[in-house]
């Protein structure tokens, strides 16, 4: 009984991060069918390697410089390759003021959302 419930557990922690992530993908896709800029915090290299339509390059890195001139009231969402450096500019952006901001994750994430 005790390995039933611990398997259970297991088997319950590891599906919640997909389930997780399905819903921020599909969250952007719904942010970006109602106009939302599309965002891509990756290197330019891994921009070129693929990237989602109608999507801007703006690498973390720099996105003081390419953020300037951007309403602070935009939709934007946000994507990288797993959902870790389009959390951080999530966070930096917030702090600088932007307020509709969505963090949908990975490349491929999105990709197996649309």
């Amino acid at each position: 009984m005790k390995l039933s419930s611990a398997l259970l557990t297991a088997a319950l922690i590891l599906a919640a991060p997909q389930a997780f992530s399905s819903e921020r993908a599909q969250v952007g896709w719904q942010w970006i069918e109602q106009g939302a800029l599309i965002i891509d915090v990756r290197t330019p290299q891994e921009f070129a390697q693929g990237h989602l339509n109608n999507a801007v390059n703006y690498p973390l890195s720099e996105l003081d410089k390419h953020f300037a001139d951007i309403d602070k009231e935009a939709h934007i969402v946000l994507y990288c390759r797993s959902g870790n450096r389009s959390g951080i500019a999530f966070e930096h952006l917030s702090e600088q003021g932007f307020s509709n901001l969505h963090n949908a994750g990975g490349l491929i994430e999105m990709q197996n959302a649309q």
